[in-house]
């Protein structure tokens, strides 16, 4: 029997409270008789655990049911009241039946009182209690500590997020690829050279803001994004998509801000983009408030070592917000990334 089904803390609390259940309703059923003669004391004491143990554990179901119903710590005085009314139903119902179950079977040594049986009955709403208040005691400072720990957890994964996206912001590989794509457009197009300044000046100035703000609408992270693929198509070219089906509707919800910058980079970076195989990305939203963006799969034949902190990041920022899981879909002929939107 797995013992630890109300707290972590069962087998122990079973272990110091049954002994004394069993003590308490023997000395209630027999009085004195039950120390004075071993063969009631043995016998008492066998027929008790075999009653008392299944029912101790089954107490636990409208416990754990109620814990169910009613999971919020300001409802915990609720449903101790009403574990407790429930309980004393259970325990009352056990102890008439060993009262006169005991009388009907004439079991050694066995008197019926009915003043000893009242006095059971006060007592155990009394054991009742304690014991509720010891489960919901230890219950709750378990909640507490579960959620210092996990809040703990999070901070730590915020703090490397917010690390790892300040590295991204100056990434020396991207820093470098702009700046000899710069340098080739300033002999061959000195116009599309400018509009490049233009775009890469709009990336950075994005980036460097980025960590200063927890939300970003919709629309500032679009316009970031087509700044940031203009510097990727002038690098890929043509054989490099991006579509958008964005509903108007949309574009004050809110994201983490380089969440859109992430994705792009990612599939960029994980998949063959040539003039037979061009990459098209995909960016859409749909009517239940989900952001979708997608890309063919085309993966690299020598895979490049991927840490996947761009996705951890975002996931992560995500549990941090608590407003809903981001969805990951890694299998052909897609990668699909799918993101809540954060309603205003």
């Amino acid at each position: 029997m797995n013992l630890n089904i109300f707290t972590r803390q069962d087998t122990r609390i079973a272990l110091f409270i049954l002994p004394a259940i069993y003590g308490f309703n023997n000395y209630a059923l027999f009085g004195s008789i039950y120390f004075e003669r071993w063969d009631v004391f043995l016998l008492a004491t066998i027929a008790i655990i075999l009653i008392w143990t299944p029912a101790y554990f089954l107490h636990a179901v409208p416990a754990l049911w109620l814990r169910q119903r009613f999971p919020q710590v300001r409802q915990t005085a609720m449903r101790l009241c009403l574990a407790w009314g429930i309980h004393i139903v259970m325990s009352s119902a056990v102890i008439l039946g060993c009262f006169y179950g005991y009388k009907w079977l004439h079991f050694p040594g066995f008197v019926f009182d009915s003043g000893r049986l009242q006095l059971t009955l006060l007592l155990t709403a009394v054991i009742n209690l304690i014991v509720n208040v010891v489960h919901e005691s230890i219950y709750t400072f378990e909640q507490w500590d579960a959620a210092l720990r996990e809040a703990d957890q999070l901070q730590q994964a915020n703090l490397r997020s917010q690390l790892d996206g300040l590295k991204g912001q100056i990434n020396p590989h991207f820093l470098f690829n702009a700046l000899n794509s710069l340098s080739s457009l300033i002999e061959e197009d000195p116009e599309q050279a400018q509009q490049f300044i233009d775009e890469m000046s709009s990336v950075y100035r994005y980036m460097l803001r980025a960590n200063e703000t927890e939300l970003a609408t919709l629309d500032q992270e679009l316009a970031f994004t087509r700044s940031y693929f203009h510097l990727l198509r002038t690098r890929h070219g043509d054989h490099l998509q991006l579509d958008e089906f964005v509903s108007d509707q949309y574009y004050s919800y809110l994201i983490p801000p380089l969440t859109l910058q992430l994705l792009l980079e990612n599939a960029v970076k994980h998949n063959v983009i040539l003039p037979d195989q061009p990459l098209c990305i995909r960016i859409e939203t749909r009517d239940d408030g989900k952001l979708i963006v997608q890309n063919n799969l085309q993966r690299k034949n020598s895979r490049m070592l991927s840490t996947k902190v761009g996705l951890a990041n975002i996931v992560t920022k995500y549990k941090l917000l608590g407003e809903g899981d981001v969805a990951i879909e890694d299998e052909e002929p897609y990668f699909t990334v799918t993101i809540p939107l954060i309603k205003v």
